[in-house]
């Protein structure tokens, strides 16, 4: 079975109350260069949530960094934090 299937397969057996999404409210806010941002975006498109493959083409970041940037980027529970993390800079 490839990662991307064993990923899907743990998603589906494990609850609602994932305690990785429950502990992710606690993340500091990741920021990019407005290159890497583009890059990554680019990626994405290129190649979904493969974050490995992104993180290789992205000098210094990881692969869970990058992921967990495109979910405070892009997730519907980061909207406020967002919002505050850009009034402030």
């Amino acid at each position: 079975m490839d990662e991307r299937a064993r990923k899907q397969a743990k998603k589906s057996s494990t609850s609602s109350t994932d305690s990785e999404e429950v502990s992710s409210i606690e993340w500091d806010f990741i920021t990019m260069t407005e290159q890497e941002e583009d890059l990554i975006h680019r990626m994405y498109r290129l190649v979904g949530d493969r974050w490995d493959l992104i993180a290789g083409r992205v000098p210094g970041r990881k692969a869970e960094e990058i992921e967990r940037f495109w979910i405070m980027r892009h997730g519907v529970a980061y909207v406020e934090k967002r919002n505050e993390f850009s009034s402030k800079t």
